[in-house]
C-alpha cells in the first residue's frame, strides 16, 4: 500500500495530463504576456449549486464572494468567472481542475465536473465546507457581519486558502480585515517558510523561490516576488489561513489545458493546492 501511495505521488506530471494535453512543447511565459480568453460558454449566477447533503458530503472546493468598494462595485454580480466581478475569477475551470487531481492522488471522496458552490463569510452553510476559496482581496469589502462570519468559520475548523493578489495595498487590505475578525494579539498574519508542514503533508515542495507571475507585471502594474502567509492557531498550531501573496496557482489551475502556461510551473501549483486541500482535511 506504501509503495503504491509513493508511486501515484511520483506519476503527479502524468495525472495533470489530464488536464495540459497541448502543453508539452511550451518552455516559458513571455513576460508580460496577457491570459489568454478562455472559449468557454459563459457561466452566471443562476448556475451555482446549492449547498445540499449531497455537496457537503464529499470534499468540495468552495469559494467566497464579498462587496467591491468604490470604482468596482458596478460590477454585473450575474456573468462569473474571468468576465465577472474579482472574487469569481478562473471560476468554474480551476476548481473543476483542482478536483480532479484531488481525484486522482488521494482516496478523498470529491465532487467532479460541478461548478463550486459561492458563499458569504457568515452563511450557515458555508461551515458544511472545510476548505474554501479567497481570491482578488486588494478589492475586498466586508461587512461587520462577514468579519464576525470569517472568525466564527475559521475558529469551527475552516480552512480559508487566500489566493490572486498582488502589492502592498492588497496585502493591507487583507491584514485589516484579518485583525478585525482577530484582534487578539496573538493571532497575526506571518510569512511562512518552507519547513512549515504544509509544503510537506503530502507532496515535499522544494522550494518557495518560485518565478514572478506575468513576467513581474500585469496590465502595467509591477508586482514582486511570491510569498506565503500564514494565519495559525496559537495554542494548537494550526494554520487556518494559508496565503498566496503575488501570486496565482489557481490562474495554473485553470489554463492547465492551454499553453499558455509553463507545465512545470502548473505541476507545482499543483502541489501547492494538493497539498493545501489535505492540511485541511487533517488538520
Amino acid at each position: 500500500m506504501k509503495k503504491r501511495l509513493l508511486e501515484k505521488r511520483k506519476i503527479i506530471i502524468a495525472l495533470i495530463g489530464i488536464c495540459l494535453i497541448g502543453t508539452l512543447a511550451l518552455a516559458q511565459r513571455p513576460p508580460g504576456r496577457r491570459k489568454p480568453t478562455m472559449d468557454l460558454p459563459a457561466v452566471y449566477s443562476d448556475n451555482i449549486p446549492k449547498a445540499d447533503k449531497d455537496l457537503s458530503g464529499k470534499f468540495t472546493f468552495s469559494r467566497i464572494q464579498f462587496d467591491l468598494p468604490g470604482v468596482y462595485a458596478s460590477y454585473n454580480i450575474g456573468r462569473l468567472g474571468d468576465g465577472g466581478p474579482p472574487w469569481s475569477h478562473d471560476y468554474p475551470v480551476a476548481g473543476r481542475h483542482l478536483m480532479k487531481i484531488i481525484d486522482e492522488v488521494s482516496t478523498a471522496d470529491v465532487t467532479l465536473d460541478t461548478n463550486e458552490p459561492i458563499f458569504r463569510f457568515g452563511d450557515e452553510e458555508l461551515n458544511k465546507f472545510p476548505f474554501v476559496y479567497l481570491c482578488e482581496v486588494q478589492v475586498m469589502a466586508l461587512s461587520d457581519a462577514e468579519i464576525a462570519g470569517m472568525r466564527e468559520y475559521i475558529l469551527r475548523g475552516g480552512f480559508v486558502c487566500v489566493d490572486d493578489f498582488r502589492g502592498e495595498e492588497g496585502l493591507a487590505n487583507l491584514i485589516q480585515y484579518v485583525k478585525q475578525a482577530f484582534p487578539e494579539q496573538e493571532y497575526q498574519l506571518k510569512k511562512l517558510d518552507i519547513s512549515h508542514p504544509i509544503f510537506n503533508c503530502f507532496f515535499s515542495i522544494k522550494t518557495l523561490a518560485l518565478p514572478q507571475i506575468y513576467g513581474g507585471a500585469y496590465r502595467g502594474q509591477q508586482h514582486g516576488n511570491p510569498e506565503f502567509w500564514g494565519l495559525e492557531d496559537p495554542a494548537t498550531k494550526r494554520l487556518m489561513m494559508v496565503v498566496n501573496y503575488n501570486y496565482d496557482i489557481s490562474d495554473f489551475w485553470q489554463f492547465s489545458d492551454n499553453p499558455f502556461s509553463p507545465i512545470e510551473e502548473t505541476n507545482e501549483a499543483y502541489k501547492f493546492g494538493v497539498n493545501y486541500v489535505m492540511y485541511a482535511l487533517t488538520h
